[in-house]
């Protein structure tokens, strides 16, 4: 029985969400730009499970650049309701329209003159007399058996809320240096990490010039511990690499390895990375490639970085 039941519950859900798409019109449109405009906080405020999912909903708002935060409204109306200031948007979520703490609320808001946002499952309900936008967020039905528990209510009211926060992101042209800049650790973070944050710089950077005897490219390349030696001409643009791996052939090869230059002794036309390129796309392009380390040239193909595979690996570990 367990499974017909899940099976119904999520087709509930899911036909919740998808009544949602033929009520937007212009209310959608007048809430978003209230958000857009917005010179202070966008204020979410609900309770029980709508508190919940306003709660999701301010969170979303905060990582894709809106300002917010979520106010309990039994806590607001006991000393809470300073938290609310000239230039807020409210947005508050209430299935029936008629939560007790949610009107109590309404006079002071009015007081402060900010515009209120309603996500309502009546729109007949005494908070949509009161709300700027009423937003219908009914549905025909609970999913729970007994049509008690808010199910397809709350899943309506979270769908709408990330509707309205997607919408407000394009509206602000949020980019996804934006977003990266708000989410500096976690896998989000790690996925967004452009290759100029992470390379090796400067000093750091093994490097050669064309005419550098092998007997010193063995040094530099020890002394730097990247497994790589950038070969470079008087300007700084790259010619070519040498690494851990050639230097090996060289020497089963009998080709000379301490006599010869650098020039003889490196790879032309060595795989590199840009240094605005996302860092995961480089980590595949070198695990695609087998090999541990990429020279970064610039726009006039200088030397600017090395990229490690293990700096990478490290990295991961800590997002």
């Amino acid at each position: 029985m367990t499974l017909p039941l899940a099976r119904r519950v999520l087709e509930v859900e899911a036909e919740a969400i998808r009544s949602l798409i033929d009520r937007l019109d212009e209310n959608f449109e007048r809430a978003v730009r209230l958000v857009h405009e917005c010179e202070g906080r966008v204020i979410v405020t609900g309770m029980g499970k709508s508190g919940i999912v306003c709660r999701k909903i301010a969170a979303t708002l905060n990582s894709t650049g809106t300002p917010s935060l979520y106010l309990s409204p039994a806590e607001a109306v006991h000393g809470d309701l300073g938290m609310i200031v000239n230039g807020d948007v409210v947005v508050a979520v209430s299935n029936s329209g008629n939560t007790r703490e949610l009107l109590l609320l309404v006079e002071p808001i009015k007081r402060l003159s900010a515009p209120m946002i309603a996500f309502l499952g009546n729109t007949e309900s005494s908070l949509a007399e009161s709300a700027d936008v009423v937003l219908d967020v009914s549905v025909a039905q609970e999913a729970c058996p007994m049509g008690l528990a808010p199910t397809a209510s709350t899943t309506a009211s979270l769908a709408l809320g990330d509707a309205l926060a997607m919408a407000v992101l394009e509206q602000k042209g949020f980019t996804e240096d934006d977003f990266r800049s708000l989410h500096p650790r976690g896998r989000l973070g790690f996925k967004l990490l452009r290759v100029e944050e992470v390379m090796h710089t400067d000093d750091e950077i093994p490097r050669v010039n064309g005419n550098t005897a092998m007997r010193d490219v063995v040094s530099e390349m020890s002394s730097k511990g990247l497994g790589v030696a950038g070969v470079v001409d008087d300007d700084g643009r790259i010619l070519g690499v040498i690494s851990d791996g050639d230097l090996r052939r060289q020497l089963q090869n009998n080709d000379g390895l301490l006599t010869n230059t650098a020039t003889e002794g490196m790879t032309s036309n060595p795989v590199t990375v840009a240094p605005h390129e996302a860092a995961t796309a480089a980590l595949a392009l070198m695990e695609q490639r087998k090999i541990t380390a990429l020279l970064v040239p610039d726009e006039a193909g200088k030397l600017v970085g090395v990229l490690h595979l293990h700096d990478l690996w490290r990295l991961g570990k800590y997002f």
